[in-house]
C-alpha cells in the first residue's frame, strides 16, 4: 500500500460524518471533523463558530449503540470549522467528503479541496446517490485521479459493508490503497462498485424493498406479521422489515427512494413499485404525521409503557405495531402460522426456506414473493451494477446483515428448480441465467469441499476462481488431530495449533475441558504454540449452566468440585505454559470464557469482543480463577507502590465483578485490564484466527518465556468490612436486592483474601481455594437455582 493514512479530515459533522470520524479514531487515525460557521458566529467566538461540529460531534459520542469503543479514543478526533480550521485539509492523508446530498455544494467544496490538498492525499466523497464522476468535474488531473466515492453504511463501526466507487480517472493504486487500508484497518468488507445509481447496496434494497412495500399492502398483512415473518427465519437480522424502516428512518427511506427513482428510468421492475401509489401514499401519511421511526420514537412501531409493576421501575413496556389500514398503533398480537412452526427448529437457511418454498399458508406465500423476487430482481442488475453475482451478495450480507446473499440463497435452493418455480410464480429471472444453465453451469459459485472457490461472471460467461488469502485461516480446511462433541483440535500448519469449540453459544464442559488438556499435552511436545479460537459468532457464553443447575439439585458436590477445579487448573496451565498460547476471541466472551481469555499468553482479539465476568447474574461468584485474576490485574500493581491506598483500587474491582460489567469492545475491554497493553485488537473478524497464529510464531521466534508466580494482594478484614458497608448501603437503597447482598458478600470474601486479620500477599492458589468454595455453597441456594433456572428458560436474569 503506497498511501499511508495517519491523518484524515471528515467534512461534514452530521450523523454519518461524525460516526465516520468515530470510526477512524477507532483504526487509530488522527481526525478533524470539520462543518460550516452558522451565520450569525462572531469572528472572534471560535466556540460559536464551531457550534455545528462540536453539536454533531457530542451526538455521536452519545448516541447508542456507542460509535467509539472506548471513551479514551475520543481524543484522536479534532474539531472545526470550514473558515477557520481548512489548512487541515493540506496536511490530511485521506480527506473525506459527507455534506447534503447535493450536486452544486458538493462541487464547490472539491473545488476548494483541490486548492490545497497535497499531491498524495485521497479525497472521497460519501454520496449514496450522486453520480461520483460528476462530483469531480472540472477538476485538476492530479485530484481526479485521487479522487473516487467511499460509500460507508450507517453506523460505520458496526456494518461491515465498504462500497469502494472509482471513477475512470481513479488511479489502480488509489483503489488499492482504500480498499487494503479500508479492509485492514477499518476492518470493512470493500466492495468495488461501478458508478452506477445508489451503487449496489442500497440499489437492491430499494428494488426489493419497494416491491416487498406493495405486495405487504396489496395482500392485507400487518406489520406484526411480517416483521415475525420476515427476520431470522428468511435469514435476515430481526429488525426485518417495518423495524429496519423505524431504524432507517421513514424519511431517509422515502429521500433515498424517490431520488433513486428518476436516475433508473430503465429498471422497468424497480420503477413499477418505486411509483406504486399504496406505498407512496402511506410514506407520505407517516410524513405528516412525523411518525418517523426510532429518531421521533413513533413510527411502524410505538413504545407503550403500562403501570403494571411488571419490571423493578414498576412499568413494563410494550411495543405496539400500525394498523396500516385506520394508521392507528395496536396491541401485539403474537401471529401464528403453521409454516413458521414447521420451519422454526430447522437450523439451515436453505432447508428452512424450502419448507415455506412448499407451504401453501400467508406465512409461506409472503416468503415466496419476497424470495423469488430478490432473486429475479438481482439477476436483472447483472452486469449493469457488477460483472458477477459475488458483489451483491457480499453487499447484501455486509451492508444489511444477511444471513446469505440473494445468489448465495439460490445456489441453496438449486438454480434449475427454482428457476421452474419463479418462472411459474410470474418472477422468471435475467435471460442470462437461462443461458448460464444452458452452458452446463448449474450454480452461481463454485464449490470445493463445501467452500465457494469461483463465481461465475457474466459479462465473461464462465466461472472465475478466486484468489487465495494468507490473511485468512478457515478451519474446516485444516487437518484435524482430534475431536468430539465440544472442541476439535486442529493442525494450523508452521507448527501451530488450535483448539475450537462449538458446543451451543461454545458453553464450556466436560468435553471443551478435555480437548484443550489434550492439546496443552501435544502442544508441550509437538508444536511451537497453540491458538484458541473459532469462526463462530461468539468465542463462548460461559460454563454449561444446565449441568452445574442440575448438578447441585441432585447434590453431586464432588462433580461440580471436580469441574471447577479442572477449569481452574487448565487455566493456570495457560498462564504459566512454556510456549504461547495465544486465545482469539471475538462477541461474547462471559464469565469461563472470559477466564479463558484473561489467561492467555496473549489475546488477539476482534475488535467487536464483548467480554467480562457475568455471574453475579447467575446468582454465583467468578470460580475459573476469574476473581483471582482481577485481583491480581486491578489491585496488585497499585498495592506495589509503598503506602498506596487499596481501597479504590478494591471498590473498582469488586464493582466491576458485581456489576456483572461487559466490555462494549476490545478496546474498552483493555480500561477493564480483561485485556493488556500488550494485547492486540483486530478490526477485521475474518482476519483473526490469521492473525492470532502470526501472533503465535512472532512470539516464539522473540523467545516467549511464561511470566514468574506471582502473589496476590488480600486486603484483609478492614476492608472487607469496607465492602461489607458498601454493600448494606446499596441494599438499603434498593438498588440491589438482599440476596444480591448475599451474593456480593461472598465476593468480597474472596477478593479481601478471608478474614485475614491484616493485609498481606497470599499465593494464587490460596484465592482459588476461596473462590471455589464460595461458588459451591452459593449452588446450594435456592435462590441462586432459580436464578439459572431463569437464564436457562428466559435468557433473562432473574432479580430475586
Amino acid at each position: 500500500m503506497s498511501h499511508q493514512i495517519n491523518k484524515a479530515v471528515v467534512i461534514g459533522s452530521g450523523t454519518m460524518g461524525a460516526a465516520i470520524a468515530a470510526h477512524l479514531a477507532n483504526a487509530g487515525v488522527r481526525v478533524t471533523l470539520l462543518d460550516i460557521v452558522p451565520k450569525d458566529a462572531p469572528s472572534s467566538d471560535k466556540a460559536a463558530r464551531n457550534k455545528i461540529a462540536n453539536e454533531g460531534w457530542d451526538r455521536c459520542l452519545k448516541a447508542k449503540p456507542a460509535n467509539l469503543m472506548s471513551s479514551d479514543l475520543k481524543t484522536l478526533v479534532s474539531l472545526g470549522n470550514l473558515e477557520d480550521d481548512f489548512g487541515a485539509v493540506a496536511e490530511a492523508d485521506w480527506v473525506i467528503e459527507a455534506v447534503v446530498e447535493d450536486l452544486k455544494i458538493k462541487q464547490t467544496l472539491m473545488a476548494h479541496i483541490d486548492e490545497v490538498r497535497k499531491d498524495a492525499s485521497i479525497v472521497s466523497t460519501n454520496t449514496s446517490g450522486i453520480p461520483v464522476h460528476a462530483i469531480a468535474e472540472e477538476r485538476s488531473k492530479e485530484f481526479k485521479k485521487h479522487f473516487l466515492g467511499t460509500h460507508f453504511f450507517n453506523p460505520p463501526r458496526y456494518l461491515k459493508l465498504l462500497e469502494v466507487i472509482p471513477t475512470e480517472d481513479t488511479s489502480k493504486d488509489v483503489i488499492e490503497s482504500i480498499s487494503q487500508f479500508g479492509e485492514m484497518r477499518l476492518g470493512k468488507g470493500v466492495v468495488i462498485c461501478k458508478d452506477t445509481p445508489n451503487f449496489i447496496g442500497n440499489r437492491v434494497a430499494f428494488g426489493t424493498g419497494a416491491f416487498a412495500l406493495d405486495y405487504i399492502l396489496r395482500n392485507d398483512y400487518s406489520v406484526e406479521e411480517v416483521d415475525a415473518i420476515t427476520g431470522p427465519l428468511m435469514g435476515r437480522p430481526k429488525t426485518a422489515t417495518f423495524r429496519l424502516i423505524d431504524l432507517v428512518g421513514v424519511d431517509v427511506w422515502d429521500h433515498v427512494g424517490r431520488n433513486l427513482a428518476p436516475l433508473i428510468p430503465h429498471d422497468k421492475l424497480a420503477q413499477k413499485y418505486l411509483q406504486a401509489d399504496a406505498p407512496n401514499r402511506l410514506i407520505v401519511s407517516l410524513l405528516e404525521r412525523k411518525w418517523l421511526g426510532n429518531k421521533t420514537k413513533i413510527g411502524f412501531y410505538k413504545e407503550v409503557r403500562k403501570e403494571d409493576g411488571g419490571s423493578p421501575q414498576g412499568a413494563s413496556r410494550e411495543f405496539w405495531s400500525l394498523d396500516l389500514k385506520t394508521l392507528e398503533h395496536v396491541a401485539p398480537s403474537k401471529p401464528r402460522f403453521d409454516s413458521i412452526k414447521a420451519a422454526k427448529d430447522v437450523s439451515d437457511l436453505g432447508a428452512r426456506l424450502k419448507v415455506f418454498l412448499d407451504a401453501d399458508d400467508k406465512a409461506a406465500k409472503l416468503i415466496q414473493a419476497l424470495t423469488y423476487q430478490s432473486f429475479q430482481y438481482a439477476s436483472t442488475l447483472l452486469p449493469e451494477i457488477a460483472d458477477s453475482p459475488k458483489p451483491i451478495d457480499d453487499a447484501v450480507r455486509w451492508g444489511f446483515g444477511h444471513e446469505a446473499g440473494p445468489f448465495e440463497i439460490w445456489d441453496k435452493l438449486g438454480v434449475k428448480e427454482t428457476v421452474k418455480r419463479m418462472s411459474a410464480a410470474g418472477y422468471a429471472p435475467a435471460k442470462w441465467v437461462e443461458a448460464m444453465l444452458k452452458s452446463g453451469t448449474e450454480s452461481f459459485y463454485q464449490y470445493k469441499a463445501g467452500e465457494r472457490i469461483g463465481v461465475y461472471d457474466v459479462t465473461k460467461q464462465k466461472i472465475i476462481r478466486f484468489k487465495s488469502s494468507s490473511h485468512v485461516v478457515v478451519l474446516k480446511k485444516q487437518k484435524v488431530i482430534s475431536q468430539n462433541d465440544g472442541a476439535t483440535l486442529y493442525d494450523m500448519g508452521d507448527d501451530v495449533a488450535c483448539v475450537e469449540f462449538h458446543t451451543k453459544m461454545n458453553t464450556l464442559d466436560d468435553d471443551i475441558f478435555n480437548v484443550v488438556a489434550e492439546a496443552l499435552d501435544r502442544t508441550e511436545k509437538d508444536f511451537a504454540g497453540l491458538v484458541i479460537g473459532s469462526e463462530a459468532g461468539n468465542f463462548s457464553a460461559g460454563a454449561n449452566l444446565f449441568m452445574v443447575v442440575v448438578g447441585a439439585q441432585q447434590g453431586l458436590w464432588d462433580s461440580l468440585e471436580a469441574a471447577v477445579c479442572k477449569l481452574q487448573n487448565l487455566n493456570m496451565r495457560m498462564r504459566y505454559f512454556p510456549k504461547p498460547i495465544v486465545v482469539a476471541p471475538a462477541g461474547m466472551a462471559l464469565g469461563g470464557g472470559c477466564e479463558i481469555v484473561m489467561h492467555a499468553s496473549r489475546v488477539v482479539a476482534s475488535a467487536e469482543s464483548y467480554i467480562g465476568l457475568v455471574e453475579l447474574g447467575a446468582g454465583v461468584i467468578p470460580a475459573g480463577a476469574g476473581t483471582k485474576e482481577i485481583v491480581r490485574r486491578i489491585i496488585n500493581p497499585a498495592m506495589k507502590t509503598e503506602n498506596a491506598e487499596v481501597l479504590p483500587f478494591l471498590q473498582r474491582a469488586f464493582l466491576q465483578i458485581g456489576q456483572a460489567r461487559v466490555s462494549t469492545s476490545a478496546q474498552e475491554a483493555r480500561q477493564m485490564a480483561i485485556l493488556n497493553p500488550q494485547d492486540r485488537v483486530v478490526m477485521n473478524r475474518e482476519r483473526l484466527l490469521a492473525e492470532a497464529k502470526r501472533e503465535v510464531l512472532h512470539m516464539g521466534a522473540a523467545g516467549y518465556h511464561p511470566p514468574a508466580p506471582e502473589q496476590i494482594y488480600a486486603a484483609g478484614r478492614d476492608m472487607l468490612g469496607a465492602l461489607r458497608v458498601g454493600t448494606f448501603m446499596f441494599e438499603a437503597g434498593k438498588f440491589i436486592s438482599e440476596y444480591d447482598a448475599h451474593i456480593a458478600g461472598k465476593l468480597a470474601y474472596v477478593m479481601c483474601g478471608g478474614d485475614l486479620t491484616r493485609p498481606q500477599w497470599v499465593s494464587e492458589q490460596y484465592i482459588l481455594d476461596l473462590e471455589r468454595e464460595a461458588f459451591l455453597s452459593l449452588c446450594g441456594e435456592e435462590k441462586t437455582q432459580a436464578r439459572m433456572w431463569s437464564i436457562l428458560q428466559t435468557g433473562k436474569p432473574l432479580r430475586n
